[in-house]
């Protein structure tokens, strides 16, 4: 899927897009549970936000920031901050903000959201390959987090 992974990333942007798209479908919660879902699509994507930007944050003092799976030349493994937690809280964040969006929205969202955390899944095992490739410490990193995107989930 591309030399650097462009492949993974234009697949996930597409799959944002039609969750962007399915808040415009018209299809709705039915009332009886829509308020509910609000409330709960509105937290997710409050901690959704929170752990984009602590991710954001990490991967910037580390240098590491690259929105392609295959790390840059320099790149070292980013393990402090929220990366002490999950291995990839960057793809967590966005699918607490795409369930979010989904229940507060359109339940039509959680086709793309369920599809967006395969890619996700599958482009973090690249990912991770290509980590242990080229950088020594990833596989020690990997061991000490066994979660990969939630913390205490998965």
């Amino acid at each position: 899927m591309g030399r650097r992974g462009e492949g993974w990333v234009a697949l996930q942007s597409g799959l944002i897009v039609l969750l962007g798209l399915s808040v415009l479908s018209g299809v709705y919660w039915p009332d009886l549970v829509a308020g509910f879902l609000v409330v709960v699509g509105l937290a997710l994507i409050v901690a959704g936000l929170a752990l984009l930007l602590l991710a954001a944050i990490s991967l910037v003092l580390a240098r590491s920031t690259t929105v392609f799976p295959r790390p840059r030349d320099n790149a070292v493994v980013a393990d402090s901050g929220v990366y002490r937690l999950v291995r990839h809280p960057v793809y967590g964040a966005v699918l607490m903000l795409a369930v979010g969006v989904s229940l507060a929205e359109s339940p039509l969202g959680l086709i793309p959201t369920a599809l967006l955390a395969v890619v996700f899944d599958l482009k973090a095992r690249v990912e991770e390959a290509w980590l242990e490739e080229r950088l020594p410490g990833y596989a020690g990193y990997r061991y000490r987090t066994p979660r990969r995107f939630v913390p205490g989930i998965y």
